[in-house]
Order: C-alpha cells, then structure tokens, then sequence
C-alpha cells in the first residue's frame, strides 16, 4: 500500500501543474477516492460485496466520485477536479489514463451478458462531461473531447468529438 500511495502521490503531482507541494495531494478528491478504491477493490476481490459497497459509498460522499469497486483500474490514473465521476462495475481502464469532472463510464441499460462497461486503453484523455457508454473499447493514445457521448468502439490514436461521438483525427 505505501508504494501504491508514493505512485500515486508522484501521478498527481506530475498531471497537475497547480500542486505546489506534496502536502498538497492529500487534499485531492482524486488522491482520497483512489486511496478508498484500491481498498474496497481489494474487499471485493475476495467477495466481501457488501463492505466494499458501503465503503465505496462514504468514499462517493466524501469525495465526488464514484467508483464500482469491481472496476479495474491501471497505472498513473488521475482524476482531475473529480466531482460528478462515475465509473462502472465492469470498466476496465488502462495505464496513464487521464479524466476530468463529469466524465461517466457506464452502462447503456440495454447490455446482455457480465461486460457492461467501457474498456480504455493506454494513454488516453477524457475531457469533461464525456459519457462513455455500453461495452465499448477506446483504443490507446485516444483523446474524447469534453461533453463527448461515445457509443461506439473507437480506434487507437483518435480524438472523438460531438454528441453522438465521432471521430476527428
């Protein structure tokens, strides 16, 4: 947990520009929620459903943010301002992924089968308001613009734009 914690410290301080000490990060609803993250994963993991549960709520009111604690989250992910983040059970997020407030991960409500949520990829930046929804996969190195709704499976090295989202580059 202490490496986990210095990793985390260092992510947040190398993303946000406006930190001027370390002291700073502690204040971070992203450092807090992800802190809470990686303890009620780990509940859950082992089938402890409803203590994750409980504990990913009080994270949710404590913080803005809202993390399943069956979600899978890499590497160097950083939330940036956090309020009004959801992500779902069965998002699967990859290392060096980047989002900003109001970004949601969910589901469509018309899923069939255990795969619900999105999959992220590497490297990708999630501006703020996107919606990403349904079983979907967003390849690496994307970008998906703020108040974006992705629907649809994007490729790798794309920025997606626009309600429905579509790509630009």
């Amino acid at each position: 947990m202490i490496n986990y914690i210095k990793e985390l410290i260092h992510t947040i301080k190398t993303k946000d520009p406006a930190i001027k000490t370390t002291k700073e990060v502690i204040l971070y609803p992203c450092f807090k929620a992800l802190i809470y993250y990686k303890i009620f994963n780990k509940l859950y993991r082992k089938r402890h459903y409803f203590l994750a549960r409980l504990l990913s709520e009080r994270a949710k009111r404590k913080t803005g943010i809202e993390i399943h604690p069956g979600a899978t989250i890499g590497k160097n992910f950083f939330i940036d301002h956090g309020t009004g983040v959801v992500i779902g059970e069965t998002s699967i997020i990859g290392d060096n992924v980047t989002i900003f407030h109001g970004v949601t991960l969910g589901g469509t409500g018309n899923e069939k089968g255990v795969k619900r949520h999105p999959t992220i990829g590497n490297n990708v930046f999630i501006g703020s308001g996107a919606k990403i929804l349904g079983n979907i996969s967003i390849g690496d190195n994307c970008k998906i613009g703020a108040n974006a709704v992705v629907l649809k499976d994007v490729p790798k090295n794309k920025t997606v734009v626009g309600i429905p989202g579509y790509v630009v580059k």
